[in-house]
């Protein structure tokens, strides 16, 4: 059931991870994946974790719903890069000849939603539709493969021509690498006021002066954020372009969504999140005005190595009722005595965050993904929201459907060697061609066609 908003209002939109969750090791700067290579995954707890998120939120007001996985293995991708013959023989193949080529093309990467596109709302747009870009993801292979399904999932959600704009992924080039939200934040003073759009870039692609990190590749491009801007028909006083600290990256902050988090007129960064960080402030403050709020967490206070081994930064910061901000953590930050005091300090003194709530999402984060990754943010109006297609919307029934529906499906332990099993990639296409009905999508997926 659609919710009722009462105006305009942020949507979480929810990635489900899907039934291949498994650590491939596969994302370079991507610290916990790497770290955590061949562990043995849990699908199922993976699943359930993040719906026991999406039920809490609900349950305290702020509107969710839920995007589905994707289909994987890949089979069509493994057939392009030359094995043959049946499923079963190509899933053998792959496994026998290039076991990193299948992990690639049986990544679940997709849960994490924040990646999915970029979204600007219909307040900032000069159409007053509300736009879509899905991110290409070509820093990496086996995240490029979304690109398609996103785009067509996204289509079938928001259909309606009127009110939505779905544009196809920018060309898939190096020079244009997009990562979707994580790499942006928009805020507002007011619901339906127009907002400032804040893209983040980690390198330039035709400015080799530019200052670049050493260590770990900038996955997101300044061409690309500007490209994703005119798209959307956005205002330049209303826009702004802002480097990532090289450092930053090279700690492993491989998304500014690991690193920040922003909502209205609050922003929540470590102090080496960004290039000329007191320009972008002054910049912000001007075009937000006073209400402008920047939390500044000092290196001394917490590192950001620190930062980045327990996710402080990849957050969802929530508008509460009362108006002050909701912080949704990983248990990690409560875990961590030096991170639980500065979150204590916040919320007991004059910061508009009041509140923390964290969650247990380990089968996620084990992989690199908090809170925040696992959602994509979606401002829309009450006439858009009923708008919308597919039953996407989290409501008890749904909740309880999907819950069923993971309990049915996924298996609770997959090792790397299980990628090459056939019966798992018919398990995947029964549970989602089941998902896909459920959910009222149509077929969006390749096996569907």
């Amino acid at each position: 059931m659609r919710p009722a908003l009462p105006s305009a209002t942020e949507v979480n939109f929810d990635g489900l991870p899907g039934p291949t969750h498994n650590y491939g090791g596969l994302a370079s700067g991507n610290l916990a994946s790497e770290r955590n290579r061949n562990l043995v995954a849990n699908p199922r707890q993976a699943a359930l974790q993040g719906l026991a998120k999406m039920k809490v939120l609900a349950d305290r007001g702020f509107a969710q719903a839920v995007l589905p996985p994707h289909e994987r293995p890949d089979v069509r991708a493994l057939r392009a890069l030359g094995f043959a013959g049946d499923d079963e023989a190509v899933l053998a193949a792959a496994a026998r000849r290039a076991p990193q080529l299948l992990a690639a093309c049986s990544s679940a990467a997709a849960m994490w939603a924040a990646n999915a596109a970029t979204v600007s709302p219909s307040a900032d747009t000069a159409d007053g539709r509300v736009h879509f870009t899905p991110a290409n993801l070509v820093s990496h292979f086996h995240r490029s493969l979304e690109a398609a399904t996103t785009t067509r999932v996204l289509r079938s959600i928001f259909a309606d021509t009127r009110r939505f704009v779905v544009h196809d992924p920018l060309p898939a080039a190096w020079q244009l690498g997009d990562e979707g939200a994580a790499n942006h934040t928009r805020f507002s003073s007011a619901t339906k006021a127009p907002g400032v759009e804040l893209f983040v870039y980690g390198r330039t692609a035709f400015d080799v002066d530019v200052s670049a990190p050493r260590r770990f590749p900038a996955r997101q491009t300044r061409e690309a954020c500007e490209a994703v801007a005119r798209a959307h028909a956005l205002a330049p006083e209303r826009t702004l372009f802002v480097q990532q600290h090289p450092d930053a990256i090279d700690a492993g902050v491989f998304h500014n969504d690991v690193i920040a988090v922003g909502s209205g007129t609050v922003l929540f960064c470590h102090e080496r999140a960004y290039v000329e960080q007191d320009a972008l402030f002054a910049a912000l403050t001007k075009r937000i005005g006073a209400a402008f709020t920047p939390i500044v967490v000092p290196e001394r206070e917490v590192s950001l190595e620190r930062a980045v081994s327990t996710y402080l930064f990849n957050s969802q910061l929530l508008v509460r009722g009362d108006g002050d901000l909701l912080l949704v953590a990983p248990a990690e930050c409560s875990d961590d005595t030096t991170v639980r005091a500065l979150l204590d300090r916040l919320t007991s003194g004059g910061s508009p965050i009041r509140e923390v709530l964290t969650f247990d999402l380990k089968q996620s984060m084990q992989n690199g993904g908090g809170p925040a990754c696992l959602r994509l943010r979606v401002v829309l109006t009450p006439e858009e929201c009923a708008a919308t297609g597919a039953r996407v919307w989290l409501d008890d029934a749904l909740h309880a459907e999907l819950t069923a529906w993971v309990e049915r499906h996924y298996r609770d332990r997959l090792e790397p060697a299980d990628l090459a099993d056939p019966a798992l990639l018919t398990e995947n296409r029964r549970a989602l061609d089941e998902l896909s009905r459920l959910l009222d999508l149509g077929n969006v997926y390749p096996f569907q066609a």
